[in-house]
């Protein structure tokens, strides 16, 4: 599957997020799989989660960073772990009613 990366910012200009594009199949549609997705966003979120582990990291060995650098480091870590959280928990509900319909 080909990606074409456009990065968008999340703020601040030091975390970027790429945006997927997906390849174009023969029959003129495009095929983005939810396991792609989901795989693309579990990536980001440990990169999120791996930037603020760094910033906490640096803020306390004395690196030239500020406080609030590391509080917004940590809350979009833990914003982007709580939204996939919630998606894992609306994927697992909606696989529960599936397997409640009658064959």
């Amino acid at each position: 599957m080909n990606t074409i990366s456009d990065n968008t910012s999340l703020g601040m200009g030091q975390t970027t997020l790429p945006k997927r594009v997906a390849a174009e199949t023969p029959g003129g549609g495009s095929t983005v799989t939810f396991g792609d997705t989901l795989k693309s966003f579990i990536t980001d979120v440990n990169s999120l989660q791996a930037q603020a582990g760094k910033a906490v990291q640096d803020f306390s060995s004395g690196e030239s960073i500020e406080v609030h650098d590391v509080m917004v480091a940590a809350e979009k870590a833990r914003t982007s772990f709580d939204l996939l959280l919630e998606v894992r928990n609306k994927t697992i509900d909606a696989y529960r009613e599936l397997m409640r319909i009658p064959v």
